[in-house]
C-alpha cells in the first residue's frame, strides 16, 4: 500500500444504538411491557428517543418518572412505595425480562450500514463497538442483525466503571486494540459519543440520523457529519 492510501487511522470504534442500529421500536416496547406490569401508562416513541444513549439504567429511571408523572403521581405528592427509585429495582428486572425477549425484533440497520462496515473492514482497520447498552444486550443484537463478525472487540455500559461521555471506555478500547487514541477514529451518533471522544483525544465522525436527544448533531463539533455510514471512505485516508 502506497503512502498516499495508507490509512489515516489505525483503529475505529463504533457506537450501536443509532450509528449502526435503529433500536428505538426496541426500547419502546421493552419499556411500555414494562411499564404496563407496574400499572403505569406508556410512553410515546418521541418521547423514548430523546432519552436514549445515557444507559439502560438512566433510561428505565427518566421513565419511570416520566411515566409516574404522566399518570399524575407527581414525586410531591406519591407515596415512597411508587416513587422512581422505589420502583426501580422490579422494574429493572421486569425491563431486563422484556428486553432480552424481544431483543433485536423491533430493530434494523440504518441504511448503507452494511456497507459501511465493508469499507472499514477493506480499509484492513480493526473495528470495536463501544455502547453504554449492557454487553449481553449488545453482543445479542449484534448477532442478531449479522454484525458480530466485524468487530475484534465489544464492550457494554457494564464493561467499564463509567460509560460515555465519560472518555474511559474509549481509554480503555484503545488500549484493548494496542492503537493511540490520536488514531482512533470514533464514529456515533450524539453528543455523548462526541463527548467521550473529545475527552479521550479520538477523532470522530457523528451520523445524522442517530438518538442525539432531540438537539441538532450538526452543532456538535466533529470531524464530518454524515447522512449514511458508506459515506465515511473519504475520511479514511490521509
Amino acid at each position: 500500500m502506497s503512502a498516499a492510501t495508507a490509512p489515516r487511522f489505525s483503529a475505529i470504534i463504533l457506537d450501536l444504538d443509532g450509528t449502526l442500529v435503529d433500536t428505538l421500536g426496541d426500547f419502546e416496547v421493552a419499556l411500555n411491557r414494562t411499564l404496563a406490569d407496574l400499572d403505569l401508562p406508556p410512553l410515546q416513541a418521541s418521547w423514548i428517543a430523546r432519552q436514549v444513549g445515557k444507559g439502560s439504567e438512566h433510561l428505565l429511571r427518566v421513565s419511570l418518572t416520566h411515566s409516574l408523572a404522566q399518570a399524575e403521581l407527581g414525586l410531591a405528592n406519591v407515596c415512597e412505595a411508587r416513587s422512581p427509585e422505589a420502583l426501580l429495582p422490579t422494574a429493572w428486572a421486569r425491563y431486563q425480562h422484556h428486553y432480552d425477549t424481544i431483543n433485536g425484533q423491533y430493530a434494523t440497520l440504518f441504511p448503507g450500514v452494511p456497507e459501511g462496515l465493508a469499507l472499514l473492514r477493506e480499509a484492513d482497520l480493526p473495528l470495536a463497538c463501544v455502547t453504554n447498552k449492557p454487553l449481553r444486550f449488545a453482543q445479542d443484537l449484534l448477532a442478531a442483525k449479522g454484525l458480530s463478525g466485524a468487530f475484534v472487540q465489544v464492550f457494554g455500559g457494564d464493561s467499564f466503571a463509567r460509560k460515555k461521555p465519560d472518555p474511559l471506555p474509549l481509554l480503555k478500547t484503545c488500549e484493548a486494540l494496542g492503537v493511540a487514541p490520536a488514531q482512533t477514529l470514533m464514529v456515533g451518533d450524539s453528543s455523548n459519543d462526541a463527548q467521550a471522544a473529545h475527552a479521550a483525544g479520538c477523532p470522530v465522525v457523528l451520523m445524522t440520523y442517530g438518538f442525539n436527544h432531540g438537539e441538532p448533531i450538526t452543532a456538535v463539533p466533529a470531524l464530518a457529519w454524515l447522512d449514511r455510514l458508506d459515506a465515511i471512505g473519504p475520511f479514511l485516508h490521509v
